[in-house]
């Protein structure tokens, strides 16, 4: 799902915000999240999961035209962790989606 059909499915959902107001505070929230993550703070959001920087060590990495050896610096990079909630939703549904296709075979 991309941002922009996000956007339409909560507009159809909800149905009291214009797509502008929907729009714009997608933007904000993941403006916000963004500069949250850049300063090396935690997001959580319960029930859905918790936003964090894991480092990434030096390392030598391979230049996949060349085959040429290239040390990279260590980084910080987003992880995203699923809440039990999330977890268990997809999961369920994951479940029911095997089950269906098991009685449609």
């Amino acid at each position: 799902m991309t941002k922009s059909e996000l956007i339409e499915r909560i507009v159809t959902h909800q149905g009291l915000l214009s797509s502008k107001d929907v729009e714009l505070a997608i933007k904000t929230m993941l403006e916000q999240m963004s500069q949250c993550l850049a300063t090396g703070d935690r997001i959580e959001i319960r029930g859905f999961g918790s936003f964090s920087l894991h480092y990434r060590a030096p390392r030598v990495g391979r230049n996949p035209k060349t085959g040429q050896s290239v040390n990279l610096d260590g980084k910080f990079v987003p992880h995203f962790k699923p809440g039990k909630e999330l977890r268990d939703r997809v999961n369920d549904d994951d479940e029911a989606s095997h089950q269906a296709a098991e009685k449609e075979a």
